[in-house]
């Protein structure tokens, strides 16, 4: 990790077992959406994009577990302090654990609240609640597992990570094929799946993990507490975690304004957003590779490293969206009549189905910076530009539904990912000068 220059082919390196375990979370929710939705019930469809949506802001409000412990981790393997390293991983993971309890606890609240804030029908919100009591009893599991991701991310061990997202993914479709289709459980039976799942891929993850921390030394309690290294955890957790609460609004008020038309509508949205995360989870990949090239060249102080590493993941994430876009448009009426046997639904999403086609093309950009960010940890600037795409994308909103109804939406959407994409790049130049 200390040599001077990088190539293409160690960003691909890093990056394709990143990309392949991505890759898996989509397809998860392809499924997801295949086995509802061929019950033959929109309603279900819907409770499901509800149900995620809920735990999308639970558990990527505290997805700074993940990408703080990357680049933190990173930084201190860059600058050959494995000790350190360890030490991030069992704050995180600590801190993660913690969380998941306390989610648990207050349950009750959590689920009153969310279900105050969306709309839907009373079918749509009677599934979703189910699907909600069910899915919260993995969050202890949940969150602790994105430590053990942010750890081996942030030392590069992708392919490790390739097996943990195998057999959370795996297992969980499986168990989706399993309990919805052979034994009639509905939504209650994905929720089932997830939770099992998750807490198969963490004890994996901790079996693969040992030897490495095992290897780094043994941490110290006074070492993993002490104050300085926790009060920069927990600012650069503060940032990244208001950043996703905003990420996460924006995806919630599509979803929310998309179920104040109607449950065809609200179904046909949740199978193009499968195409948008599709594209997301792939591109995502060249991100995270960002994150941890860029940490480690940061925790060495090795400016050549961070240029090559920006020039590089552009290069390849961009040529990678055309290639995304392309297959979308070639492929989009097959995969809505895979996922849906409801016509209504299928008439509905082919009617906005190229906005799921432009998605890649037009996100890419954002993805990657953030990435970037990331790992320099300059989250104070991915605050504040989240927070100012935000407000561009709630204006463009304001303009573009009441005459557009949802092509207003999805126009408001994309919108929000050119606007995240300017606000970082405005920031990218200083950052990279003052990285030397």
């Amino acid at each position: 990790m200390q040599a001077t220059n990088i190539k293409r082919g160690q960003v691909l390196h890093i990056a394709w077992p990143i990309i392949l375990s991505n890759l898996s979370t989509p397809l998860l929710g392809l499924v997801d959406t295949a086995v509802i939705g061929n019950l033959g019930d929109a309603s279900l469809l819907g409770a499901i994009a509800i149900g995620a949506l809920i735990f999308s802001f639970i558990y990527w409000g505290f997805g700074f577990l993940r990408m703080g412990t990357t680049a933190l981790v990173a930084q201190a393997a860059g600058a050959n302090r494995q000790n350190e390293a360890s030490a991030v991983f069992y704050r995180a993971a600590m801190i993660g654990t913690a969380i998941g309890l306390i989610l648990i606890a207050i349950q009750i609240p959590i689920a009153f609240a969310a279900f105050e804030l969306l709309s839907g029908s009373p079918a749509v919100e009677e599934a979703a609640h189910a699907y909600f009591s069910i899915r919260i009893m993995g969050a202890p599991f949940s969150l602790a597992l994105l430590a053990v991701m942010g750890y081996l991310l942030g030392v590069q061990a992708t392919r490790t990570v390739l097996l943990l997202n195998i057999i959370l993914n795996g297992l969980n479709i499986a168990l989706d094929l399993i309990f919805v289709i052979g034994f009639g459980w509905g939504v209650e039976g994905v929720a089932l799946a997830t939770v099992i799942a998750e807490i198969a891929a963490l004890i994996t993850g901790g079996v693969v993990l040992l030897p490495r921390l095992r290897a780094a030394g043994v941490v110290p309690a006074k070492v993993i507490l002490r104050a300085a290294e926790l009060k920069r955890m927990l600012v650069v957790n503060r940032d990244i975690m208001i950043r996703t609460l905003c990420l996460i609004f924006a995806f919630a008020w599509f979803t929310n304004q998309g179920a104040s038309q109607g449950d065809i509508i609200l179904a046909a949205n949740a199978i193009l957003m499968q195409f948008v995360t599709f594209g997301a989870f792939f591109l995502d990949g060249f991100a995270l590779a960002a994150e941890s090239l860029i940490g480690a060249a940061v925790g060495a102080r090795n400016h050549t490293r961070i240029k090559q590493s920006v020039r590089y993941v552009f290069e390849l994430g961009v040529v990678t969206a055309l290639v995304l876009s392309a297959l979308f448009w070639l492929s989009g009426g097959w995969m809505i009549d895979l996922l849906t046997n409801v016509e209504a639904v299928r008439e509905s999403s082919r009617t906005f189905l190229w906005w799921a086609v432009l998605a890649p093309v037009i996100s890419v950009w954002c993805y990657l910076l953030d990435g970037i960010f990331i790992g320099a940890t300059r989250t104070p600037e991915m605050r504040n530009a989240m927070i100012v795409s935000l407000v561009a994308f709630l204006g463009l909103w304001w303009i573009a539904v009441p005459p557009l109804g949802n092509h207003g939406l999805w126009l408001a959407l994309h919108g929000y990912f050119v606007a995240r994409a300017l606000s970082l790049a405005y920031y990218l130049p200083s950052i990279i000068r003052e990285l030397r």
